[in-house]
């Protein structure tokens, strides 16, 4: 029989244990559910409406212009009637005031007729896009008119061509979330294309080209034929079920990261629901004792105390949910400028099923150890104090194993990727294998330590109390901590790098697409001392005889060999390079090379390690069309990470000067002198680029501060749930405290004493977890920015010693809070209930 009044008289009788296992249960649904919903809006937003996100069906996509044999392949298309298409160009230029010299580097989007074929181009006057953007006006987002301070009707200088403002455009369905770019968008008809005059050889020129397929069904058979009739390493052909979007990537990384955090800190909140699970079943334990002394079996106290566990489980669910729904409210205000503006957050009963069903498995999974010790309880207890403990059985190495093996499941599903997933629950792994060796060692240092104090004295004896979880708490807030402090320090390395400490002889300005035959024209106009680099834009087909794969590489989260790369050619290295491998740049006997029908290559060492690429290798670029065989004679490797430029791969100057460039400038001028020659080069030169480094990095530190602020409001539920679990072992190890408190009183000590031994007990694991988490936060931030960033590493005392006290003050803070029921105990009470008992 099922005693629902013994149940709830239980769930009273401990109501402040009881209170922390309902608030683990609410945190770990709360961060499950808020994100799951997160990840739910995004993909209802952009990831599931992917015609929308790319406005067509099929999607060619070129950095030069398309091939004569794909382009005769699509006119079929379109004159049979298989599908309609349009254009688009995008590419970057300088636009300007008609009436003043104020100008301004915006992004050009130039698209044909019946553009967008799925989605909208939202205008501010809310008329149809195709009817306003028409021969002679343009579409621009409004930030155009702040900075140049102009209206719609007004003229913009764009290239050669004048055209006038007809509408400001306020969200696009292909570009739903405004990220960083070097400008603001300009919208022009494909009429005016060449009016504009502003694509030359060697240009920077996105190429695409829409199809709307007529027939839904011929969609993969049109897009096989186009493939076809493609050039396998110059353009690309998808479909939108198969091209991925820089948004989809963003999103699918960002969500990822988030994803790895909610588990992280769901699996603190489990350890807490265990820790409060042990302290409700310690406060039991005379009323366990004396029901099983009456004839009550293991079986039916298993089943009252499970059916406790069910009842908190549903309650923590409820406020759990309740809060998740709470947090939506504001989460649009915390993502404000990221998320996108379709994405509205509503209930997800799939997402809100799936959090409830994890929450209260979580709950379950975590109590059965222990559940386990009811069955080591004994009458005996009453007069012994003990537990007839039986050593570690099967079902406490099964339940270690089922915990481990539910994560690790927890988390390939998450991320949808089984070696990524592995490579988590191995760093996890490692990460509090670490806290957990450095926390045994210090405690075992501390034992062998006894301070003249006697309160620290009393203190130090208190962390190896017996029931105390300190081990646990230790490993666990040092863990929690370790990853807010990275994610704090990194943040801080980077922002140094590249925002405050931009160095004062580096470029600050960047001028593109200079034609060879512009330089000395160019040159006259900046009337300053520039660094003047030519380009040569490549593909790599083979890299040793094996060509790329370039459906793998595209996988990649970071560079890959799918892209098109930038060639240059000199004969010297650049300030900030010297050679990792080789003696010079093109070997010492380079003509050897060229009687083989090759060409020297130098090679940057990051291109080398994520390319695999060593000395003496092969490898053949496609230069337009045309095959070049560069033989590795040396890679270099930067001396500094500052945001100078550099180039994976440099080449002779004979080896290169035929072929089509362009050339990139850098010079560093004063604002007053930047924007003088900004104006006249747009004048005089306006197929050239400006890029403002200055503004580019104010822009970059906004979009910074923003992701990083988001990823610390969720690491900050982890540390919350350390925090409880240093309230739920408080309350765990409660007996014994009172114990030692009465012992005190009786050998008359004050309340202040006792207050000072449980405040040093709580600061002695503060400062512990705040030194560990401090040293590994200082090694993880090290190699990250070393090995991923590839930038200096700063250590930062300051901020690493205000979160080592911060971090110090709110353990101590919630670990008196935990003790503070039992400084009122009086020594007489007690002693006479120990006498009875």
């Amino acid at each position: 029989m099922l005693h629902w009044r013994f149940i709830f008289r239980q769930i009273a009788a401990c109501r402040k244990q009881a209170s922390i296992f309902v608030l683990c249960v609410a945190l770990s649904l709360t961060t499950l559910v808020s994100l799951g919903a997160l990840r739910s809006s995004v993909r209802t937003a952009i990831l599931n409406d992917a015609r929308e996100l790319h406005a067509a069906d099929i999607i060619i996509h070129s950095h030069h212009p398309f091939s004569p044999r794909l382009t005769n392949a699509i006119d079929r298309m379109e004159k049979n009637g298989a599908a309609e298409g349009c254009a688009v160009y995008r590419f970057y230029s300088m636009a300007r005031n008609a009436k003043s010299d104020k100008t301004v580097l915006a992004e050009l989007k130039i698209v044909g007729r019946g553009y967008p074929f799925y989605g909208r181009v939202l205008l501010a006057s809310g008329r149809n896009f195709a009817d306003v953007l028409q021969q002679g006006s343009i579409v621009v987002e409004s930030e155009i008119l702040s900075r140049l301070r102009v209206k719609p009707g007004d003229m913009l200088r764009i290239g050669a061509a004048d055209l006038r403002i007809a509408d400001v455009v306020l969200s696009e369905s292909d570009r739903p979330v405004n990220f960083f770019t070097f400008g603001p968008r300009i919208f022009v008809a494909e009429k005016d294309l060449a009016a504009l005059d502003l694509i030359k050889k060697g240009s920077r020129v996105q190429y695409d080209y829409l199809l709307k397929v007529n027939a839904a069904g011929q969609i993969d058979a049109l897009a096989a034929q186009l493939k076809a009739a493609s050039q396998q390493d110059q353009e690309r052909v998808d479909t939108y079920r198969t091209a991925r979007s820089g948004i989809k990537r963003f999103f699918d990384n960002f969500l990822f990261f988030l994803n790895l955090i909610g588990i992280f800190t769901l699996l603190l909140a489990g350890i807490g629901i265990q820790t409060s699970l042990y302290a409700l079943l310690r406060e039991n334990y005379n009323s366990i004792a004396i029901m099983k002394s009456i004839g009550a079996t293991g079986r039916f106290l298993i089943l009252h105390f499970f059916l406790i566990v069910i009842v908190l489980g549903i309650t923590g669910s409820g406020i759990g949910l309740a809060a998740s729904l709470l947090l939506q409210i504001f989460l649009p205000t915390l993502f404000a400028g990221i998320l996108p503006a379709s994405a509205s957050m509503t209930i997800a009963w799939q997402v809100v099923g799936q959090g409830i069903a994890l929450g209260l498995g979580v709950a379950l999974l975590f109590s059965i150890l222990p559940l386990q010790r009811l069955m080591d309880m004994r009458p005996a207890y009453i007069f012994r104090k003990e537990l007839h403990a039986r050593g570690r059985r099967m079902l406490f190495y099964g339940t270690i194993g089922g915990i481990v093996f539910f994560f690790v499941l927890l988390v390939i599903w998450q991320v949808n990727d089984l070696k990524t997933g592995l490579y988590f629950v191995a760093g996890l792994a490692a990460l509090l294998g670490l806290a957990a060796l450095s926390s045994s060692a210090l405690l075992w240092l501390l034992r062998k330590r006894s301070p003249r104090q006697l309160a620290l004295r009393q203190a130090l004896k208190g962390l190896h109390r017996p029931g105390n979880a300190t081990r646990a708490i230790l490993i666990t807030l040092t863990a929690s901590l370790a990853v807010l402090s990275t994610i704090s320090l990194t943040t801080q390395n980077l922002r140094q790098t590249f925002v405050k400490s931009y160095p004062a002889d580096l470029p600050n300005a960047y001028f593109l697409d200079i034609q060879t035959s512009q330089k000395e024209k160019f040159a006259r106009l900046l009337g300053a001392e520039a660094s003047y680099y030519p380009i040569v834009r490549a593909r790599i087909s083979t890299i040793n005889g094996i060509p790329i794969d370039r459906q793998q590489e595209r996988q990649r989260h970071r560079d890959n060999l799918a892209r098109e790369f930038n060639l240059t050619y000199r004969h010297t290295l650049l300030p900030d390079e010297r050679f990792a491998s080789g003696r010079s740049l093109f070997g010492e006997a380079p003509e050897k090379i060229e009687e083989r029908g090759e060409v020297p290559v130098s090679v940057l060492d990051t291109v080398a390690d994520f390319g695999n690429i060593g000395m003496n290798d092969l490898i053949v670029f496609n230069i337009q069309g045309v095959l070049l065989k560069a033989r590795v004679t040396s890679i270099r490797t930067r001396t500094q990470s500052a945001p100078s430029p550099f180039f994976y791969f440099v080449f002779p100057d004979e080896s290169l000067q035929k072929a089509p460039q362009t050339i990139f400038a850098a010079a560093r001028l004063s604002p007053p002198q930047l924007e003088t020659a900004q104006n006249r080069i747009v004048a005089e030169l306006p197929n050239i680029s400006v890029i403002n480094v200055g503004q580019s990095i104010e822009a970059l530190a906004g979009i910074m501060n923003k992701l990083v602020s988001i990823v610390q409001f969720f690491a900050l539920f982890s540390m919350v749930a350390g925090l409880l679990i240093i309230v739920s072992s408080a309350f765990a190890t409660r007996l014994a405290r009172i114990r030692e408190a009465v012992y005190f009183r009786i050998l008359g000590a004050t309340g202040s004493f006792i207050v000072r031994v449980f405040t040093y007990e709580s600061m002695l694991i503060g400062l512990l977890c705040a030194v560990q988490a401090a040293f590994i936060a200082q090694i993880a931030s090290l190699a990250i920015c070393r090995q991923v960033f590839d930038i200096p590493f700063r250590m930062f005392a300051g901020t690493t010693l205000a979160m080592a006290v911060v971090t110090t003050v709110l353990i101590t803070v919630a670990g008196a809070s935990g003790s503070l029921s039992i400084l009122g105990q009086k020594p007489l009470p007690y002693l006479r209930d120990e006498n009875q008992e």
